[in-house]
């Protein structure tokens, strides 16, 4: 249990720049404590202690802010980062070495419960803050989900997803776009960038329909104008 304790605060020391000492990580960071609290419900869980699992959990959630159900698989060092909000279900399976940003929920997307309701997160995959990925299906190794991103079907290894509904990326695209923590620095939200072409094509269409009116005005005032003169001369 040591040498796993020392593993996973050497994990946090390595991955989080604001991670100082290991005394900080071992007694301020959240998410250790919630992996730790997990360990224990797990043990009742598996063990037909289910009520007691659940209880274990629930206090968890109260100190931590993280919800993970006592029968999830958590691998060795995953460090979920700051951690608030993070849900992860009873089916769950989360491999080593993942990193999970606040506000993920790692939910399923049926009731019935003798199945795989929830996914499976492979080696060293990175879920961004606020992602949801919904449904018993696999995300691969080395996979990247990017922030706030609503994924609901199998992700291959080492591919990158964003956006809702989450749709893989790749080369450039992919360093780009991905984000652990909401947009990135320099790089407009393309969807608000169509809204905005959209917007200023209709403000062009006004402004030539209002010369279109104005021209029309004009002609209709010269065609008066030159009925006067006409009848002027009759």
């Amino acid at each position: 249990m040591f040498a796993s304790l020392r593993s996973d605060i050497a994990c946090i020391l390595e991955r989080d720049p604001a991670a100082r000492t290991t005394w900080e990580v071992l007694t301020c960071y959240p998410g250790l404590h919630a992996i730790y609290i997990h360990k224990l419900a797990h043990w009742f869980w598996l063990h037909h202690l289910r009520w007691l699992g659940r209880f274990t959990s629930h206090l968890g959630r109260w100190l931590t802010g993280i919800e993970i159900h006592p029968g999830a698989k958590i691998g060795s060092c995953v460090f979920i980062d700051h951690g608030m909000g993070v849900v992860i279900g009873e089916t769950a399976e989360v491999g080593d070495g993942c990193t999970i940003y606040q506000g993920v929920t790692l939910g399923g997307t049926t009731l019935y419960r003798d199945t795989k309701r929830h996914p499976t997160l492979g080696v060293g995959v990175v879920v961004g803050a606020g992602a949801k990925i919904l449904g018993g299906f696999t995300v691969g190794d080395g996979a990247r989900i990017g922030s706030n991103s609503v994924v609901v079907k199998e992700v291959p290894p080492g591919a990158t997803v964003v956006g809702i509904p989450g749709r893989m990326v790749e080369g450039k695209e992919a360093e780009a776009r991905f984000a652990a923590y909401a947009v990135v620095q320099e790089h407009s939200d393309p969807y608000a960038k169509a809204i905005q072409q959209l917007v200023e094509h209709s403000q062009e269409l006004e402004r030539a329909l209002r010369a279109l009116q104005a021209r029309m005005a004009e002609m209709e005032r010269e065609t008066e104008a030159s009925r006067r003169d006409l009848r002027a001369v009759k």
